[in-house]
């Protein structure tokens, strides 16, 4: 069983495409930064937001 990958191709596009961050601050942010710079984007969207429990998973998993 393979263990999943974070998703850095669509983080990439959300930071450096839609949010247009520079790459030197893309890369410093953390993942709640990038997360709340994602829903001041788009508050409506509801499928596929991340939950709390989610981003606290992600964070144990991938803790750099």
């Amino acid at each position: 069983m393979s263990e999943a990958r974070f998703p850095w191709e669509e983080a990439m596009t959300l930071g450096l495409g839609t949010l247009r961050l520079a790459p030197e601050i893309f890369w410093r942010m953390t993942l709640p930064e990038l997360a709340a710079a994602a829903r001041a984007v788009r508050p409506d969207r509801t499928d596929g937001t991340m939950k709390r429990g989610e981003l606290g998973a992600l964070m144990t998993r991938f803790p750099d």
